[in-house]
């Protein structure tokens, strides 16, 4: 090689590292979301929980941790086969695990399938203020254990 070619391939290498190295500087890094510790500043202890989701269940509406009244509406999304008849049973638990209040999720849309379906449906808790867990039942009316499921949710009410 001759001394101009390995001239010429050093400039166009200092050039190409010059500029990456101005590129690290200016552009920002992105943000990187917090650990389960939370120990980040740049999230706020302020920011609301998200909504509810496992395998067969998605609630929009209560929030987990949410504080509600002696009656609220309950929004989202259940497989097809939690569904019987297009509804399904809501429940609401004291700290004790009584039952203080029921309802009836319903389908919003053809439940026979097994995909997500949304629902809505209402709950009235009797006589209870205070920390309590809203329990979101398969629907098993065939009454053996191996087919029922559940999830719960903790909510506050006033």
């Amino acid at each position: 090689m001759s001394t101009r070619t390995i001239s010429i391939a050093l400039s166009i290498g200092f050039v190409v590292i010059v500029t990456l190295a101005i590129a690290l500087f200016l552009i920002p890094s992105p943000a990187v979301a917090p650990g389960p510790d939370k120990s980040s500043t740049s999230v706020s202890d302020s920011e609301s929980p998200a909504p509810f989701s496992s395998e067969n269940v998605k609630v929009s509406t209560p929030l987990p941790g949410a504080e509600v009244g002696k009656t609220f509406k309950i929004v989202g999304e259940a497989r097809g086969d939690w569904y019987f008849e297009a509804v399904f049973p809501i429940q609401a638990h004291d700290s004790a695990n009584n039952r203080v209040g029921g309802g009836t999720a319903k389908a919003q849309s053809d439940w026979m399938t097994s995909e997500f379906v949304p629902f809505s449906g209402e709950i009235t808790i009797d006589n209870y203020s205070g920390p309590a867990t809203l329990a979101l039942l398969k629907n098993n009316p065939s009454g053996l254990p191996e087919n029922d499921d559940a999830v719960s949710i903790p909510i506050i009410i006033k």
